[in-house]
């Protein structure tokens, strides 16, 4: 798994510290401080972008691709998240935004808050079948759904299998693109993904929609937003696009969104992905057995809480309030109740955990049972100075020989100071007599080889 999947998150080493801020708040513990730097295990990491949001030297980055990506293609069409529009201030009107992605250079914009609003229904219709395991667990969030394949292998069943909004927003854009431009061949079709979050950019990387995997490239929303500054401002006074979106496609962009568009009382709503585990974690012990529906989004506020966009999370969320005023409350819906087949997950979520101590059943419940014994050997401090992020973690990383006990500094200064208590009635020269590095013998004679 670590090495087949594809992540986004990377590391400059150069700008990193070795702070242990992103240590300690990465949710997977996949962050480990080694030889004075960050180093991230690819097996752990989710995508959630906590440590690019948190590492005071932006040493961490999100890795996707730029505006030049439309000359690779024909015919490109935009795919705005709906966090994209509440990164603008003063903006009364979406077609500004259309508009400029136009004048950006692609040729058309499909947005992905139309989808939305599309999975809002179906979602409606799922909801209702007896065959449904619940509490229904939202497909939305990448970060979300990797974290449920690695740690709760009951929940994995849980997941709605039908595709995100973004996949059926390319889906739709594509084959609007043939049908409207029937001289284009399929690979002459550049289908763009304006992303809030790396774990979007993992997700459409990894191509887990299967062969439907119709999305060529991400950019992020942040560049966007400064190529759209310029672009929107030329041309103020002219006629705009019309958006095909409304009020519940837009919510999405924000937490409760997906939720409240099901029309069912009987839903959670959560975000930040520590507030996800806890929800995670209760419903895995059967306490929230009374819902039908739960939304989780790793990033506060929702996606518009995204590390790969500009805007306070808390503000985009007023701002797209503003924006829904006078929207209609759904203009795209389903024209039959029946689901396409076309619109659920070619493969199930299946449990895939990061944190096998070995394949053997044996030599894992030693490993186990070593762990223990080390940890309660340790001071219990959780503090990080070993490159771990709890003592529970270091003990793992000994037994795992990816690093030694004196690696504890705590441990290093009880020995150290219990060693100047044995010879605390010595002078200090002989006290640190053994800790003194000895002389070249063949010097020792204070350097009269040069004679």
């Amino acid at each position: 798994m670590a090495t087949d999947y594809k992540h986004s998150v990377s590391l400059d080493i150069e700008k990193c510290k070795g702070c242990t801020t992103c240590l300690k708040r990465c949710p997977t513990e996949a962050i480990r401080i080694r030889d004075g730097h960050a180093v991230i295990n690819s097996g752990r990491c989710i995508d959630c972008g906590e440590c690019i949001r948190v590492c005071p030297y932006k040493a961490k980055k999100a890795t996707h691709d730029s505006l030049s990506i439309l000359g690779d293609y024909k015919y490109t069409i935009a795919l705005p998240a709906p966090s994209l529009y509440g990164q603008f201030d003063n903006l009364d009107n979406i077609g500004y935004i259309i508009r400029g992605l136009l004048d950006l250079g692609f040729d058309d914009v499909f947005e992905v808050a139309c989808a939305a609003e599309l999975v809002s229904a179906y979602t409606r219709k799922y909801i209702n079948r007896e065959d449904v395991k619940k509490p229904i667990l939202s497909s939305a969030c990448p970060a979300i759904t990797r974290i449920i394949s690695m740690n709760y292998p009951d929940l994995c069943e849980n997941i709605m299998p039908i595709l995100p909004p973004v996949d059926i927003a390319a889906i739709l854009a594509r084959d609007k693109a043939l049908r409207e431009h029937p001289e284009l061949k399929p690979e002459e079709i550049g289908i763009i993904f304006i992303s809030p979050c790396p774990a979007k950019v993992s997700y459409v990387k990894n191509s887990f929609a299967g062969e439907r995997n119709y999305i060529s490239a991400t950019i992020s929303v942040r560049d966007v937003y400064f190529a759209l500054l310029d672009v929107m401002k030329k041309r103020e006074d002219e006629p705009l696009e019309a958006t095909e979106s409304g009020m519940i496609g837009i919510g999405w962009a924000s937490t409760g969104g997906e939720s409240t568009a099901i029309l069912n009382d009987r839903y959670l709503a959560a975000d930040g992905i520590e507030n996800c585990i806890r929800v995670l974690d209760q419903i895995d012990n059967s306490d929230m057995i009374t819902l039908d529906f739960v939304e989780l989004n790793a990033c506060s506020g929702g996606c518009v809480g995204g590390a790969m966009t500009v805007a306070n999370p808390y503000i985009a969320q007023a701002r797209l309030q503003s924006l829904k005023r006078y929207l209609p409350v759904s203009p795209n819906r389903p024209a039959s109740d029946w689901i396409p087949d076309q619109y659920f997950q070619e493969k199930t979520v299946e449990y895939n955990p990061y944190s096998l101590l070995a394949d053997d059943r044996k030599t894992a419940m030693r490993m186990m049972s070593d762990i223990e014994s080390i940890t309660k050997e340790l001071p219990g401090l959780d503090c990080g100075s070993c490159g771990a992020p709890t003592c529970m973690a270091f003990a793992e990383d000994i037994v795992k020989c990816e690093t030694s006990a004196d690696e504890c500094t705590v441990i290093m200064r009880q020995i150290f100071h219990e060693y100047l208590d044995k010879r605390r009635g010595e002078s200090l020269l002989e006290r640190f007599k053994p800790l003194t590095p000895r002389k070249n013998p063949e010097t020792e004679d204070g350097g009269n080889d040069s004679k």
